[in-house]
């Protein structure tokens, strides 16, 4: 059993999917959470009072996690209840579901996606960095579009593919600190945002191309974050985790 009492740790779009799931098992390991949302107030409140049912402390704090400030004021908050964060996971991020070749991708989706996945997450990483302490971990969630990319969804996968190149080079900046900076690249995952692609049998062909046979669930990224912000992986950096049902096989 993974023990986190004692920890603190802030989850960026920790009101659903992914990062809800996350939340809730670092919790369910003993830290203390916060969840950073943008507008869904209402699922971020119902995590954390999961949490706090089930014995944990955890707050809500939303905000445009785009911009240094909201980030800031994240890292602020924690900083004000706690004393200090020892866990930090990067999860905000967008993917729009409509597929558009390089040609008729406009510069305001281009900007947006930009906005939330890439110049969000060295916000958030440099705000955690000034905060955490020895033995810190900072864990993101990439992609396997960022590893092999993916047609019609260039702005995305160019994100989470800077994610990546970005995890190794604080690996190495962080490391003589004593903090350890992962990622996991989920592949496809059982989530509210991929109800068009999994829509007219689309479910049915993805799974057919992954060797496990099945989508992953938001559990099944939280398990490998829970292993990346444990004690477990002291000595594991600049590690991008594949969770993808073996369907992209990079090493």
């Amino acid at each position: 059993m993974i023990d986190l009492r004692g920890r603190r740790a802030l989850v960026t779009g920790g009101s659903r999917g992914i990062g809800a799931a996350v939340a809730r098992l670092l919790a369910d390991a003993g830290a203390a959470v916060g969840i950073g949302y943008r507008s869904r107030e209402a699922e971020a409140q119902s995590v954390v009072e999961a949490i706090v049912a089930g014995g944990g402390r955890a707050f809500a704090w939303g905000g445009d996690f785009s911009t240094p400030e909201a980030n800031e004021a994240f890292v602020d908050k924690a900083l004000q209840m706690w004393e200090g964060v020892d866990i930090y996971v990067g999860n905000s991020g967008v993917w729009p579901e409509q597929a558009v070749s390089v040609e008729k991708l406009d510069a305001a989706r281009w900007h947006a996606v930009m906005g939330v996945n890439l110049h969000g997450m060295f916000y958030g990483a440099a705000a955690a960095a000034r905060i955490l302490p020895r033995g810190g971990r900072m864990i993101f969630v990439s992609s396997t579009a960022g590893q092999r990319g993916e047609a019609g969804h260039a702005d995305y996968a160019a994100t989470k593919g800077a994610m990546i190149s970005f995890v190794k080079s604080l690996a190495v900046e962080l490391g003589p600190r004593d903090i350890t900076v992962n990622a996991v690249a989920p592949g496809w995952v059982d989530t509210e945002a991929v109800v068009r692609p999994f829509a007219d049998g689309g479910r049915a062909r993805i799974e057919a191309g992954i060797p496990l046979g099945r989508v992953a669930t938001p559990d099944d990224i939280a398990g490998p974050v829970l292993f990346l912000a444990s004690p477990l992986a002291r000595h594991v950096t600049g590690e991008i985790l594949n969770v993808n049902g073996g369907s992209v096989l990079c090493g």
